[in-house]
């Protein structure tokens, strides 16, 4: 009776460790969140079903899109240095009708009579792992494009700074980004998102301060530093200016 009673407090005390634990790593991750999505924009395409053939098109989508906005924001400032997420918001704003027409001409030559829809929105994005760096669940200024239906599954990635991949058999985080997302985060949020994921969790500070500091160490004298980025429009503004 008495071992039954040790090992029913034992496993009491274990359950309540565990949720404490999750609980605090919860609030860590959303303190996260809320230090970084005002940062960054992020990059959503949903396919018209689930058919394999609606899929496939998604990605041939989402690659058309992203070279076509990286030409186009690249005529708007010639050095990656000056774009901001204010700028590409604006670009993508200003510009969304013509890539929404390229993104339907593309479709029907492929035999798809559905249409195109680009949005800017505030969305809810689940935790994500680009490379070696894992973004934490939460609310993210993002463009959204909408391919018929938009039904199908989702493709996820960072918008700015540039975390889509276009070869996607090589996703590592591009230099120029990492430099980026430095410049503009602490450097303890910048720790916490290069901490690689084990078993679904982060792991400890200790362990990200190790892989960022590797990182830097490999990389060092490859690309320079990026200077703070001058923010030169207020995205609400843009929000409001879609509606």
């Amino acid at each position: 009776m008495k071992r039954k009673y040790y090992f029913c407090l034992s496993a009491t005390l274990l359950l309540m460790a565990f949720l404490i634990a999750m609980s605090g790593l919860r609030r860590r991750n959303a303190e996260l969140a809320s230090h970084v999505a005002p940062k960054i924009l992020r990059f959503h395409v949903l396919a018209n079903s689930g058919s394999p053939e609606d899929q496939a098109l998604k990605l041939e989508v989402k690659d058309l899109l992203l070279q076509e906005i990286q030409a186009g924001i690249e005529a708007y400032a010639p050095s990656s240095q000056d774009i901001s997420k204010e700028m590409l918001a604006q670009f993508i704003l200003e510009n969304r009708t013509d890539l929404e027409e390229t993104a339907n001409t593309y479709m029907k030559r492929r035999g798809f009579d559905y249409k195109t829809s680009i949005l800017l929105e505030r969305c809810e994005f689940p935790e994500k792992t680009y490379g070696d760096m894992t973004f934490p669940a939460g609310t993210y200024d993002a463009v959204r494009v909408l391919l018929g239906e938009g039904r199908g599954k989702n493709f996820w990635c960072v918008l700015y700074p540039s975390l889509c991949y276009l070869d996607s058999t090589h996703a590592v985080v591009p230099e120029e980004s990492r430099q980026v997302l430095k410049a503009m985060l602490t450097e303890d949020d910048f720790l916490a998102l290069c901490t690689a994921r084990r078993h679904g969790l982060f792991s400890s500070a200790k362990n990200a301060r190790q892989t960022a500091r590797g990182t830097r160490e490999n990389t060092e004298g490859t690309a320079p530093a990026l200077p703070k980025l001058n923010i030169r429009f207020k995205l609400p503004e843009l929000l409001h200016m879609e509606r």
